[in-house]
């Protein structure tokens, strides 16, 4: 997150593909619960927010499609699932409602189950320095077996990974851990760290320009840009540099990436010293960093939907529910929600929650939000880090 000062251009290279390296799970040490927690007390009402119940539906409540419901926004305080988390950094969840969530600094991989936070796995190689650790991940369901994809730094590179999952919810094992994708640059800033399937299957990958912003630029580094996978880290004939993981390119620290009904992609990026933005995201297109920051109306780059100051937001995970999009927010300390024409809101600011990392879609009409105060740049509260949910009502 770590805004640098430098700027430069560089012109398009040639392709670059990237190794595969095995790895070997570490030990999980113990079993470690975390109390559920009633969410801090705020002074003030969420902004903009319609008077309705604190209380997040239950995951079994009837309720509407979200998608029938056109723009939505927060309905009344974030109700705390779990509390006791050190650097939560994502969640995934599978069918089931089973959710997981990783941790940067532990490298710790925890299943959420009534109330508390159970350790499954702890990821290894993982060199957990500035921004980096373990990072996003992700859950994929198949006919022959269910996995848990996570990203994370190593001492050398940021590299995608794959655990086996086994058992029912309270209760899973993970076996060993198997490469994916290796030798994405990393740096103790601008590591990216989003993984995410999407509507066609495949893998998406944010990867930073760790701290060298012409690499944005160039076709010779997977740094600063989105990419794009099968499961098992092959390149899909239809990405659009052949032979390349390379989606998107002239990013600088994407962190959030979310899909529409429709398949539209969507994904949220910091910006240097002027600019967060949150991008429609289209195959082989060129966000312009380093030469462009938020909307440059030059031809040769694709502008933001919108963009914000960097102390009102600095994006990390997105959501897309129903026709909203929303956008956690960590030197912002809130959630905005966006609609597709990017009109925006901003909700729980005033430090609320604190640091928000991570929004994904929850249980019926609600979303999960996750706190990250304990990664050193927040102002930790008691029980801090947490998982919150979220119901979600029609706007207006």
């Amino acid at each position: 997150m770590t805004r640098t000062s430098a700027r430069a251009r560089r012109g398009l290279g040639a392709l670059v593909g990237a190794s595969v390296t095995a790895l070997v799970l570490g030990a999980c040490s113990g079993v470690v619960t975390a109390p559920a927690m009633t969410p801090p007390s705020s002074s003030s009402p969420p902004s903009s927010s319609p008077s309705a119940s604190a209380s997040a539906p239950a995951p079994d409540a009837p309720t509407p499609a979200a998608e029938d419901l056109g723009p939505l926004v927060p309905s009344g305080d974030p109700v705390a699932v779990v509390g006791g988390l050190q650097a939560p950094w994502s969640i995934a969840q599978l069918a089931d409602g089973s959710v997981f969530v990783s941790e940067r600094d532990t490298a710790r991989i925890l299943e959420v189950s009534g109330g508390t936070a159970t350790p499954i796995a702890t990821v290894p190689d993982v060199a957990a320095s500035g921004e980096g650790g373990l990072m996003g991940i992700a859950a994929l369901e198949t006919p022959t077996g269910t996995y848990l994809y996570a990203q994370h730094t190593t001492a050398g590179d940021n590299r995608v990974v794959r655990l086996p999952l086994s058992g029912t919810a309270g209760a899973r094992t993970v076996g060993a851990v198997e490469p994916v994708l290796t030798g994405l640059p990393r740096a103790s800033n601008h590591n990216g760290g989003r993984i995410a399937f999407g509507p066609d299957g495949m893998l998406y990958i944010t990867a930073g320009d760790a701290s060298v912003p012409t690499d944005a630029q160039s076709l010779d580094s997977l740094g600063g840009k989105i990419l794009r996978v099968a499961p098992d880290g092959s390149v899909p004939a239809d990405n659009p540099f052949p032979g390349s993981p390379i989606w998107s390119v002239g990013h600088r620290n994407p962190q959030g990436i979310a899909w529409a009904a429709d398949g539209t992609m969507w994904a949220a990026e910091f910006g240097q010293d002027t600019w967060d933005e949150i991008n429609v995201i289209t195959p082989g297109a060129n966000y312009g960093w380093p030469v462009v920051e938020g909307i440059g109306s030059d031809p040769a780059f694709a502008d933001p939907v919108q963009q914000w100051n960097t102390d009102d937001a600095s994006p990390s995970g997105i959501a897309v529910v129903g026709d909203t999009v929303f956008m956690a927010g960590l030197g912002g300390e809130r959630l905005w929600t966006i609609a597709f024409d990017g009109a925006a809101q901003e909700w729980y600011q005033g430090g609320q929650l604190g640091r928000v990392r991570d929004v994904v879609r929850g249980p019926g009409s609600s979303v999960y939000l996750l706190t990250n105060n304990t990664d050193g740049r927040g102002t930790p509260r008691d029980g801090d880090d947490v998982l919150y949910q979220v119901g979600l009502v029609a706007a207006g």
